[in-house]
């Protein structure tokens, strides 16, 4: 798969040859699905709690006894009917919402977002996306230069994929507003999605096929 390699200033520069096997490959939308909710479930960090029985103070002596008060028999002020008690079935910060997705799954999602992202037009691939300071107006003006806000916008909506090494974008573009750098070996379905522009670094598009084809 042949595509053209752009500079920062978006001028085509060369061509790449594309792996078919990442950026070519069918669009699976029921395993795209399942891999998507499973990373949202593994990230999901439950913080809602309330306390049962066994976690609220007191209760620790009879309240009245069992006869002849003619009232309700009551072994403990925890209970839940009474004010002041335990909860019952309310959230609890214990819960694992995990969900278990195998590699093989999660790289025939990946692949197949990758490749529809290619088909739609939203991929560009550059000679190099290193920067010389880690400055966030550097790093707008070259995006600017691919990417037409509308009028007062400042969403760029980009995912920029280069090396770890490119220290100075990653802290350039973390003043940006729906803006995120990502290196090779940590791409993923949500990313990929939740961005409209996908900007790979032509140097790690080797990376990215050897790292998820193991």
């Amino acid at each position: 798969m042949k595509t053209d390699v752009y500079n920062l200033k978006n001028e085509v520069v060369g061509s790449i040859d594309l792996p078919a096997g990442v950026f070519g490959t069918k669009w699976n939308p029921t395993i795209v699905k399942q891999v998507l909710d499973a990373q949202l479930a593994n990230a999901r960090d439950p913080w809602a709690h309330v306390m049962d029985r066994s976690e609220v103070r007191g209760g620790g002596k009879k309240p009245w006894r069992q006869k002849g008060t003619g009232r309700a028999r009551h072994g403990s002020t925890r209970s839940p009917i009474w004010v002041g008690g335990g909860k019952s079935h309310g959230p609890r910060n214990d819960k694992d919402y995990s969900q278990k997705v195998n590699k093989k799954m999660k790289r025939v999602a990946l692949f197949a977002a990758l490749s529809r992202k290619v088909k739609d037009g939203e991929v560009k691939i550059f000679d190099t996306l290193v920067i010389e300071k880690p400055k966030t107006k550097e790093l707008a003006t070259a995006l600017s230069n691919s990417i037409t806000l509308r009028k007062g916008g400042k969403r760029y909506d980009v995912l920029l994929v280069s090396d770890t090494a490119n220290k100075n974008l990653f802290r350039a573009a973390s003043n940006l507003e729906k803006t995120k750098v990502l290196s090779a070996d940590s791409l993923n379905i949500y990313d990929v999605l939740n961005y409209k522009n996908l900007f790979i670094d032509k140097e790690v598009v080797a990376s990215i096929e050897k790292h998820y084809k193991i």
